[in-house]
């Protein structure tokens, strides 16, 4: 004969798995009768209940360190969740996907819109769709997509990303986008959430991720992006710009991400070792080309999150362009070399910032390391993969060396100063 009140689920897991959601301006009463719900009239609903199916446990640290560490190893799992229910074996890779041949065919133009990491997967998600369907994609921060009078295209479909489903500024460009006439689609981790409501059921791609405690997001990140690419493969075969051998073979490279990402955990012990000699660093700089700065956007906000270190990324030909004016002896670049066809450009680039004196730390496929021997100082392999999956992999590296460098500094690193896990005002 309990009651709880919570602004996220996990928090009430080891309480109950029966919630109820309030709408927008709803009032909850809660005493010893249990629950009243009211809209701000003062008119009296009777609230249905929701059983979330996420067990205890998966909301507890179970022997790490912190939910982060945590969460970073569950990345495989969390991988094969996203994948299995939709592309396995016996499924069309298709019927998953809420858009039919004629409407995927007609599509003009998709906006993609989400805040922070959920953003940085969306543009890896913009790469994707552009090379596999041949339709323009347009990636938009939320809160700047909602002020600047967006042009929305007859036949244009808008997809909106969020871990929560609760993203103030994301809901709001959801609705604008709505409102002008775009078809919507929701990427989110929250059943029952506010975007799942608002979007419907029928049109909500879950990630299946599991509870996510630790504030900076890792594996939300990574199913976010793998589900932006299962979008573009679908979208691919439904518009008839990949034939069906071409999308079996992308989709037997994503089945096999889970077992790589394992391997690529394996690099932990380097990172620790790594980061005891850069964590007194006071500035970072991430760089990468195509979908690799895409991923060097997301590696760059999530070690300012944890660690408190002022990083930035940039895309490595734009180094010349004024960036490289601010490295001295010793500073800290990061880069990422996933894409095959850009790595002779990418290693030159490196090869300019080792000349400045910058200690270069290089996050590469295994099959790429022997072109990066004399760019960078250290290398950090992953697991060779498909270029468009690759990024995936480096993500998880590049998560834990944000990680170890918090822990040495000494930070709160599940609970970073100045921010929430939902940020549900503007």
């Amino acid at each position: 004969n309990e009651c709880f009140l919570a602004s996220d689920i996990p928090a009430m897991l080891r309480h109950t798995r029966d919630v109820i959601f309030l709408q927008d301006k709803e009032i909850a009463l809660l005493d010893e009768n249990g629950i009243a719900v009211f809209d701000s009239c003062g008119n009296s609903r009777t609230p249905s209940f929701f059983h979330v199916d996420w067990d205890v446990s998966s909301a507890e640290k179970g022997g790490y360190a912190h939910y982060m560490l945590k969460e970073i190893n569950e990345q495989p799992d969390a991988l094969a969740r996203t994948f299995s229910p939709r592309m396995s074996e016996g499924k069309d890779g298709l019927s998953w996907l809420p858009i039919t041949r004629e409407e995927a065919r007609s599509l003009r133009k998709i906006s993609i819109v989400a805040c922070g990491t959920a953003y940085h997967a969306g543009v890896l998600g913009k790469y994707a769709i552009e090379k596999l369907a041949r339709v323009p994609v347009e990636a938009s921060i939320a809160s700047e997509y909602r002020y600047r009078d967006p042009i929305v295209e007859e036949n244009e479909l808008c997809i909106a990303i969020s871990q929560s489903g609760e993203t103030a500024d994301t809901l709001a460009a959801m609705r604008e986008a709505k409102k002008r006439g775009a078809r919507v689609l929701a990427v989110c981790n929250a059943v029952g959430s506010t975007l799942s409501r608002e979007t419907g059921e029928e049109n909500v791609l879950y990630t299946y991720a599991g509870p996510e405690i630790a504030v900076a997001s890792t594996k939300a990140y990574l199913t976010q992006a793998e589900l932006m690419l299962m979008i573009a493969i679908a979208l691919g075969r439904l518009r008839e710009t990949l034939s069906h051998s071409e999308a079996q073979e992308l989709t037997d490279a994503l089945a096999a991400l889970p077992e790589q990402a394992n391997k690529a955990l394996e690099n932990d012990a380097a990172l620790q070792r790594l980061t005891s000699a850069c964590s007194q660093k006071k500035h970072a700089f991430f760089v990468g080309r195509g979908m690799d700065y895409a991923l060097s956007m997301e590696a760059a906000l999530k070690l300012k999150e944890v660690s408190y270190i002022l990083s930035e990324a940039y895309a490595a030909g734009e180094l010349k362009h004024g960036p490289i004016a601010l490295l001295t002896e010793g500073s800290l670049v990061v880069a990422t070399l996933t894409q095959p066809a850009l790595l002779e450009k990418a290693a030159s680039n490196l090869r300019e910032v080792k000349a400045r004196g910058a200690r270069v730390v290089a996050v590469c496929c295994q099959s790429l390391a022997s072109g990066l021997t004399d760019a960078a100082d250290e290398l950090i392999c992953v697991p060779d993969a498909h270029p468009l999956f690759a990024p995936l992999l480096a993500a998880i590296p590049l998560q834990l060396f944000a990680y170890r460098m918090a822990v040495a500094r000494g930070c709160d690193v599940d609970k970073p100063r100045n921010l929430a896990k939902s940020v549900t005002v503007e």
